[in-house]
């Protein structure tokens, strides 16, 4: 009996069953601990709307709002909160401004891993994909948007509310991450082409009613003869950029989408690296080398080109049509480089006229959750003013951006609006007013990209290919398809799409980047470290005197 005692010791490492025991539950803590860090971090339970708002308490709630540099934008926001604040006098709103939404994005990253997010957040769906790579960190907005006491159109609403019916259903699908919906949309826009008419019919061309590549390309290129001095024949100065695009990104996504080639599945497999996007940067290589293109990173914001006579196609979003155009009414260049010209907006250059696409873009509204539901009820009831007319109307009148809401494009006073077109060139100018229409008939033709964790880089790494591209042609470099494949490494590398594209086939649907570890996983992961290597003495501890023994 001794003996089986002992051979039974030695097979356990010389620890008796007790010792073991001890050990193994020790083990077991601190994996069942460790279980619920990476991945969810400290989670708070999935949000459930209160049945009634608790009128009784005080909320203070934090709005992260981008601005423009645009006063008038901010004055809307400010008179937005004064009015909430009047409904809802229980709830102060804190506002921070923002000048670029991923100094908001980033800042969110940051605070996610303090449990310090704002309350109610203006960012984009590609950035909330982010954000919800931590549990319940943004809250799901479909049992919000349709209680009946509380929801879009709610019966206890201190403001006329829109219906969920009444937000354009192409702008809210935008919103939807998984199935879900996690933002409320704001405001939309598009891109546009501003286009300086008089000097296309100067060099002998007449606009077509759609714009198309082969005819910007051609016009582009017609734009760049030159006297004997090396002035531009078309506008008699030394520069001439014929066509500047502000957002590469857009430009290759949106390319790549009318020619009907990958760019991503609604999963997350990347698409992007095939040979049409090869074709077309091959093409742009030519025309950036005998400068008829440009970029906005490489050259400069295309609005100070077209107002100067030194651009003749500058696409950007209609959001910032105040400032393209001789009569503009934000400007960054002095008066006296202001060159008079006609100004139309038209939409992008197309490769089929008869099947249209453009990108439909704009700020969206997010509500990150908190331990108190009525503190997220409270941030709810705000991000749902903001869809109000008043606010709606206020905030599109500043820029080329059109109201989310039929409710708010049907009113009288929008239409008002619109029907104003250029009796002034700061609330009626023409151009702007132009730009919001441009989106309003080409709402069915719009397009979103898939969202998920990492469409942020993917979205950065079309535009930088054709920013390489564009640089290394001005640069006289050799573009063949040994380029394309150093670029195409390199771009992959950059924005390490390969570890999106590694998590192809797994259920969660692309790269789950949950930044690092919280506090608290830390600790238990070197707690459980410190365990085995006490388990692993222990063992050769008992082991030598087992051997000393016998």
């Amino acid at each position: 009996m001794r003996n089986e005692r002992k051979r039974s010791e030695r097979s356990n490492g010389g620890l008796g069953q007790p010792r073991m025991a001890l050990l193994a539950a020790l083990f077991m803590c601190c994996m069942l601990t460790l279980t619920g860090c990476h991945g969810s971090r400290e989670t708070k339970e999935a949000f459930q709307v209160p049945d009634e708002f608790d009128t009784s308490r005080e909320y203070e709630i934090t709005f992260w709002a981008k601005n423009d540099t645009n006063k008038t934008q901010v004055a809307v926001y400010e008179q937005a909160i004064e009015d909430f604040e009047a409904l809802y006098p229980n709830i102060t709103v804190n506002i921070r401004l923002y000048t670029d939404y991923t100094d908001i994005y980033n800042d969110v990253i940051t605070n996610i891993s303090t449990d310090t997010t704002p309350n109610v957040c203006i960012t984009y769906p590609d950035h909330i994909a982010t954000y919800l790579t931590g549990d319940n960190q943004v809250v799901s907005l479909d049992d919000l948007m349709t209680d009946e006491a509380y929801g879009l159109g709610g019966s206890e609403l201190e403001f006329d509310s829109p219906t969920v019916d009444e937000v354009v259903p192409q702008f809210l699908e935008e919103c939807q991450i998984d199935g879900y919906y996690y933002a409320l949309p704001f405001m939309r826009s598009t891109e546009a082409c501003y286009v300086n008419k008089t000097y296309v019919e100067a060099l002998g061309y007449e606009l077509p009613e759609t714009l198309t590549w082969d005819f910007i390309w051609e016009v582009s290129e017609a734009a760049l003869k030159q006297d004997e001095d090396g002035n531009y024949l078309v506008n008699g100065q030394s520069v001439m950029i014929p066509f500047i695009y502000k957002s590469t990104d857009n430009m290759m996504i949106t390319m790549l989408r009318q020619l009907d080639a990958g760019y991503s599945t609604e999963d997350g497999e990347i698409l992007l690296f095939n040979g049409t996007t090869q074709e077309l940067l091959y093409q742009i290589s030519g025309y950036a080398g005998s400068r008829a293109f440009s970029t906005f990173k490489i050259s400069g914001y295309p609005a100070n080109f077209l107002n100067a006579g030194q651009c003749i196609f500058a696409i950007d979003s209609t959001a910032g049509a105040t400032w393209m155009g001789t009569d503009a009414p934000l400007m960054d260049i002095s008066e006296d480089k202001i060159v008079a010209f006609e100004t139309v907006v038209m939409e992008v250059p197309q490769y089929d006229t008869e099947n249209p696409q453009m990108i439909s873009q704009g700020p969206s509204i997010c509500i990150f959750n908190k331990e108190d539901p009525q503190e997220v009820l409270a941030s709810w009831l705000f991000a749902q003013y903001l869809l109000t007319n008043d606010v709606q109307i206020g905030y599109s009148q500043t820029e080329g951006y059109v109201p989310v809401t039929t409710k708010a494009q049907e009113s009288a006073e929008y239409q008002d609006y619109l029907s104003r077109s250029g009796e002034d060139n700061s609330v009626y100018y023409s151009v702007k007013i132009d730009a919001a229409r441009l989106l309003l008939e080409n709402t069915e033709n719009t397009f979103t990209t898939a969202v998920f964790n990492g469409s942020t880089s993917l979205r950065s790494a079309a535009g930088q290919l054709i920013e390489n591209t564009v640089k290394s042609a001005r640069r006289g470099e050799t573009i063949d398809d040994a380029y394309f494949e150093t670029l195409y490494s390199d771009v992959t590398s950059l924005f390490r799409l390969d570890q999106i594209e590694s998590a192809e086939g797994d259920d969660s649907g692309g790269l789950k980047d949950l930044g690092p570890l919280p506090q608290t996983a830390v600790i238990l992961l070197a707690s459980l470290a410190a365990v085995w290597i006490f388990l692993l003495l222990y063992m050769l501890k008992q082991r030598r005197s087992n051997a000393k023994r016998y």
